[in-house]
């Protein structure tokens, strides 16, 4: 992006307190500044903007020069999955709690925008990941994670049993709640929960990581990026196959989860002066010691 006027969509977490005077504001000073300015049309409906064009989610991809989200790292998520095919870079102001990957402080936003449009950022790709279920031979799920792919147990039952193929080589059989398949992005979230490794974001590696497995020697693993896991149901009830806990699969006996680098990337787009190390000790609080307590 420069400061020529560019074709600019907006996406919010509407229901957000603040938000709509947020994006309005946004939306008011991109207009000022001479760029187009579009609603993904999910934000315009629940805020009842007027005055500005309305675009699915498609339509940004193929007419939008970049894409500005307000939220959390859940609505970059979402929206991210839905512009992947159309290589529209992001930005993220931070409207939630966290904000690993929507880095903009809400305070900041205007004076870091205009920097940016500017030509003063830093683009960063991030890969993803694409899933099948296949049941019987055929086809009956798809779809694409930007953090993770997950098979858990259901609520009440007893642990899974996973039998785990990687390029055709026969890994292991598992017994525990689940297994996480995640890209770098996704090292920060669920996977790192469950005692998983944090990866760069710029490394070509998927990692997987078992949920309370059986076998304490069962540990999380880092595989080439160019792998295709394979997950088969070898036993265990209401199991589930969820892509960044946002679309779900009920699975069954024998059914088959197909794991791979998607062909697709996101572009995030960065205020000059970011990098990934600043990120994990401000959102991890690796600068802080404990508190000596005591005389």
């Amino acid at each position: 992006m420069t400061s020529s006027p560019k074709t600019i969509a907006l996406v919010g977490k509407y229901n957000a307190a603040g938000v709509t005077h947020s994006i309005a504001e946004l939306a008011s000073f991109l207009d000022d500044a001479g760029h187009t300015v579009i609603f993904e049309a999910e934000t315009a409906q629940n805020m009842l903007l007027e005055g500005f064009h309305v675009m699915s989610a498609a339509e940004i991809g193929k007419n939008a020069d970049a894409a500005i989200v307000l939220g959390g790292d859940g609505t970059m998520l979402g929206i991210a999955r839905q512009l992947a095919p159309y290589n529209v870079p992001l930005i993220g102001i931070n409207q939630g709690r966290l904000g690993f990957i929507t880095d903009i402080p809400l305070d900041r936003t205007i004076p870091v925008i205009t920097e940016m449009l500017e030509g003063k950022y830093v683009a960063e790709k991030r890969s993803l990941l694409q899933g099948i279920v296949v049941r019987d031979g055929n086809q009956i799920f798809s779809g694409m994670a930007f953090n993770d792919v997950v098979v858990s147990r259901g609520a009440g039952t007893g642990m899974v049993e996973l039998r785990v193929d990687v390029d055709d080589h026969f890994m292991y059989n598992q017994r525990s709640d689940g297994l996480i398949v995640s890209t770098p992005t996704g090292s920060t979230a669920y996977a790192l929960s469950a005692g998983g490794p944090l990866l760069h974001p710029s490394l070509n590696g998927i990692v997987m990581v078992p949920i309370a497995p059986h076998a304490l020697s069962n540990r999380p693993i880092v595989l080439p990026d160019s792998s295709e896991i394979v997950i088969e149901i070898a036993a265990g009830r209401d199991i589930t196959v969820n892509f960044d806990m946002q679309s779900f699969a009920d699975l069954m006996y024998k059914d088959r989860i197909i794991v791979k680098r998607s062909e697709h990337t996101i572009t995030f787009l960065h205020p000059q002066g970011w990098n990934y190390y600043d990120t994990l000790r401000q959102k991890l609080h690796w600068n802080e010691y404990p508190s000596v307590v005591g005389p």
